[in-house]
């Protein structure tokens, strides 16, 4: 049964679902709109005169995709499997297959492959269209073999974290968030390593970095040759010492879950928990109890519970100090490359401040969503229910908890952001501009989460479809800005060219926001997001700053109104506690 029966039921069941076939299609679509619209801004703006043009053009998109299958299929690897391992603590389920003769390697590897099992058909469909582009020229096949090679032993050892920390930890939030800290730490750490390797010359630690991280290894392998350093054997080959320590990783840490699942799994919390529901029939009442102190409970019990209890897990701490260190390597980066003289002051900055801010915004919106998933799979979002709390009394009481619970990831930031005002680097008006605009962001995916969360009483689809949005939109706007510098300079005729790339996006993000609950408003929204997008890079391309602030600040608060509205006054009906056609 390859490797258990939970990986075989996954593989018979998964092709049953429409869903994978759904999900597959419109990767390979999205792939497909963006070589397509590649060769529109580059034969609308340039002459394609002979095929040295034409292998110029295969080798810039191939440059731009690889990264871009990087990126999707490693997030969705993590997400997926810490996930799918999550979902099954929060059901209380995964305790149920403890129970059975299942050994703990059928069950770490099932639910690992299992949970991939998406993320392997992405990379599978994905190939032909990859070797297309070794028809244009400018691509080899050895090429795309070390693409695919670095890919898939990402995603794997991604994944791998993922459902290790999954298994370790008891709360949803607590595992989504600590599999993204670690994912960029792993990043950050080997980019710090490299720069400052290439600073003083050191070979040695530069083939190493570029070997340990999953993005410079990328890089190396789309390249016709890539770099060799001599005396190191085969690991002076960056692309072999890749695929030798995410193998390392991947069989580490698959082989720690494995000694440590049924050691984690019941946790010290549920097993307490049972222990004491089974002695208290036995208990006899003692006449002289000490009064328990009781805590006052505000007017908001939401809130209250959000904000005064450890409502997400001790081991929140965690997750907060992991993120500090975070936020001092990116300090100490932006300090490095604003004094640094090989550096070029405010662009490289943005290196440093620019992946923190879009961690935020994951971990904000991972945190609003599991906000709902984890009440829901715990039975506890019922019991609320059947109380006299208002929709407000909830809505504004859960999002009062998670911007509690956050605020570090909403602060510090801006910390960053008044730094590189004080270095002279940015003006007082673009700091303003840029604080503002952040809040918006905040509050945008912030009530994303919850949006998402009220609509979709899967927590596993839920989850992925929250955090894949913000994922989604921070990308697009990634590889809008990268297409229009590598094939053309002139931004303001590009807006034909990227039609369809926009459309797309808006049927996506319509079909992710309004699919279960319809609204004119959030049909405006969904639409209007893309090319609100488009307008604010080009309005940045050309240094109109101030129509990017207005222009991002309005469509996303309008977004924001959208989904906030219809949860406030259709509460009854998103969360079930009324149909639609009750009086």
């Amino acid at each position: 049964m390859l490797v258990g029966p939970v990986f075989t039921r996954e593989i018979i069941t998964a092709p049953r679902r429409a869903r994978l076939y759904i999900a597959r299609a419109a990767y390979v679509s999205a792939l497909l709109i963006l070589l397509t619209t590649a060769w529109q801004v580059l034969a609308g703006t340039q002459e394609v005169r002979n095929l040295g043009d034409l292998a110029r053009f295969g080798a810039g998109v191939f440059q731009i995709l690889a990264p871009l299958q990087l990126a999707v299929t490693t997030f969705f690897a993590a997400l997926s499997a810490a996930s799918a391992v999550a979902a099954e603590k929060d059901r209380q389920t995964l305790t149920l297959l403890l129970l059975t003769h299942l050994s703990n390697a059928e069950l770490v590897l099932g639910k690992l492959l299992a949970s991939m099992l998406n993320v392997f058909s992405f990379i599978v469909a994905a190939l032909p269209l990859f070797m297309l582009l070794a028809l244009l020229g400018g691509v080899s096949f050895d090429q795309i073999a070390r693409v695919f090679a670095v890919t898939l032993a990402s995603a794997l050892a991604a994944g791998s974290l993922g459902s290790m920390l999954a298994l370790w930890r008891e709360k949803t939030f607590q595992t989504l968030a600590m599999t993204a800290l670690a994912l960029v730490l792993w990043l950050a750490a080997c980019e710090g390593v490299a720069r400052a390797a290439a600073a003083r010359g050191d070979q040695t630690w530069l083939a190493i970095a570029t070997g340990a991280s999953p993005w410079r290894a990328l890089l190396e392998a789309t390249r016709p040759y890539p770099e060799q350093w001599p005396g190191l054997g085969v690991a002076g080959n960056p692309v072999w010492l890749f695929l030798m320590i995410a193998g390392g990783v991947t069989l580490l840490v698959n082989l720690w879950a494995m000694m440590r699942v049924r050691v984690w799994n019941p946790s010290r919390e549920v097993t307490r928990q049972s222990v004491q529901e089974d002695d208290e029939p036995t208990r006899s009442p003692k006449p002289h109890t000490r009064p328990v102190a009781v805590r006052e409970v505000w007017d908001n019990p939401i809130a209250w519970r959000e904000i005064r209890t450890w409502a997400y897990g001790r081991k929140m701490l965690l997750v907060r100090l992991a993120y500090l260190l975070l936020f001092a390597m990116a300090a100490a980066g932006m300090y490095w490359l604003l004094h640094h003289p090989a550096t070029q002051g405010r662009s490289d900055a943005a290196v440093a401040l620019a992946p923190l801010m879009v961690l935020s915004l994951v971990l904000l919106n991972a945190q609003a969503v599991t906000a709902l998933t984890s009440e829901r799979d715990a039975r506890a979002l019922d019991l609320l229910l059947v109380t006299d709390l208002t929709p407000a009394e909830f809505i504004f009481g859960k999002l009062g908890g998670i911007f509690y619970n956050t605020k570090e990831n909403v602060v510090l930031p801006l910390v960053l952001c008044g730094y590189l005002w004080l270095a002279e680097t940015i003006t007082l008006e673009n700091l303003l501009y840029i604080s503002l605009g952040w809040l918006v962001l905040c509050v945008f995916a912030a009530v994303l989460g919850m949006h998402v969360g009220m609509n979709y009483v899967n927590s596993r689809g839920a989850i992925a479809i929250s955090l894949g949005t913000v994922f989604f939109l921070f990308v697009g706007v990634a590889v809008c800005m990268r297409i229009m510098v590598a094939f053309s300079s002139s931004f303001q005729v590009q807006l034909q060219p990227f039609l369809a790339f926009m459309v797309g996006g808006g049927i996506g993000l319509y079909v992710a926001l309004g699919i279960r609950n319809p609204s004119p408003a959030i049909l405006a929204a969904a639409f209007g997001c893309p090319f609100a997008i488009f307008y604010a890079i080009t309005s940045y391309l050309l240094g109109y700053t101030l129509a990017v602030f207005l222009v991002l600040s309005f469509m996303f608060g309008f977004t924001t109104a959208a989904m906030l509205v219809p949860a406030l006054y259709e509460f009854d009906v998103a969360t079930g506690r009324t149909t639609g056609g009750e009086e």
